[in-house]
């Protein structure tokens, strides 16, 4: 494959090959955080993006176009595409996906090779050749207009692929759980219960469960994601003992959110002969609840039903004694970051003691997150911490058979 190169963009388009049914192009723009408005990167920072962008960019599109060419237009690439075959939608998913990821590569080059955590926006756009006749520039110009206006609206490269790969996740329910013990401490430590926790089955473009929930807040779609992880986290764990507990994660704003029904799990535990009794349902601490009197009455729901609640991250977030008096939870999990290394620090201790405290006085024990030293564990028998979890007492992984 012969890529023509016009690096000015001065030269006009060549006429449209033989053959041809779509024009396809692919625009990248660098934005340099590091510079004020209006002003230039340096030239050395300039030439390696456009030396990187030429190299990534053509790709396995080469394989596919019958004529390829690039322009510039001061630091903004234009990769145009003369293609033949499939559908105009096809062709634009195919650009669509291959300009994101190439965006993608192009950051963590420009990032590993310069230092420089620039965002590199992307659009696309395809458009009929009407049988092979028609004016080539007339069409690029167009082409242009409409692949700029995308990356505009879409804002940083990332986020087509992310809608992308989110809606793909809900479709095939693409995520599954993992189980980490939660260990009742004081003479014979045995298991208490086991902690579901959300992973992906592809991380490469979610680097993890928060960016992915995160992500689905923005995009209006965290109700359904937390409905797919609740039930994996059920339907994984069957072989639960009586006496045993199942800890499943709930964003609050989960149930601030007037569609949420708290029977679609109790029905769901039904068919998987579970009682409401073994599950503990986890209200995240590290973002503040906006809604009180909406989460405490959906909270209500699930206990009229025989659900208990924990509050998670204690110690970590915004709002914690809030948190507390107003939801009365069952349970209080202690962040890591109050566990970490608590044996050499009395500030530490204290506020454990005091948290200690809160919860007696509340008839509500505590569970201890984040173990991963034997010191630490000493430290929190000591303390009389009734329950505890971590690494050190178990890492998470499938539920044990």
């Amino acid at each position: 494959m012969n890529i023509q190169q016009n690096r000015t963009g001065a030269e006009h388009a060549a006429a449209i090959p033989e053959g041809s049914e779509f024009a396809g192009l692919i625009y990248l723009s660098w934005q340099n955080p590091g510079n004020r408005p209006g002003t230039e990167a340096p030239c050395s920072l300039r030439e390696q993006w456009r030396r990187m962008a030429e190299q990534v960019l053509p790709g396995s599109l080469q394989e596919m176009a019958l004529k390829m060419e690039w322009c510039w237009q001061h630091d903004d690439l234009f990769l145009r595409a003369w293609l033949k075959g499939k559908e105009q939608a096809r062709w634009e998913s195919l650009l669509e996906q291959h300009a994101l990821l190439s965006a993608r590569e192009l950051e963590q080059l420009i990032s590993a090779g310069t230092g420089s955590q620039g965002i590199v926006n992307a659009g696309v756009a395809v458009l009929e050749c009407r049988g092979g006749t028609g004016d080539a520039e007339s069409i690029w110009y167009e082409a242009a207009k409409r692949a700029i206006v995308q990356a505009r609206q879409d804002g940083d490269s990332n986020r087509h692929l992310q809608r992308r790969a989110l809606r793909g996740i809900l479709a095939e329910r693409a995520i599954y759980p993992v189980y980490q013990p939660i260990v009742a401490l004081g003479g014979e430590a045995v298991v208490f219960g086991y902690e579901a926790l959300t992973r992906l089955q592809d991380n490469s473009v979610f680097r993890g469960p928060m960016e992915l929930f995160r992500f689905a807040g923005e995009e209006g779609a965290v109700y359904s994601l937390d409905r797919i992880a609740r039930e994996r986290a059920i339907d994984g764990c069957l072989k639960l003992a009586p006496n045993q507990k199942l800890f499943i994660n709930v964003m609050a704003q989960i149930m601030e959110d007037p569609s949420f029904s708290p029977g679609r799990t109790l029905s769901f535990l039904r068919r998987h002969h579970l009682q409401p009794n073994q599950v503990v349902f986890e209200i995240t601490e590290r973002s503040s609840i906006e809604d009180y009197p909406a989460v405490k009455k959906a909270l209500q729901h699930y206990r009229n039903q025989g659900y208990q609640i924990a509050i998670d991250d204690v110690g970590a977030g915004y709002s914690s004694l809030q948190s507390i008096v107003e939801l009365r939870p069952d349970y209080l999990k202690v962040d890591r970051s109050i566990i970490h290394h608590i044996h050499q620090d009395d500030v530490k201790a204290h506020i454990l003691h005091t948290l200690q405290e809160v919860g007696a006085k509340l008839g509500v024990p505590l569970i201890a997150e984040g173990i991963e030293q034997e010191e630490e564990l000493a430290a929190l028998l000591r303390m009389g911490i009734p329950y505890a979890q971590g690494y050190h007492l178990g890492r998470p992984g499938p539920f044990p058979s």
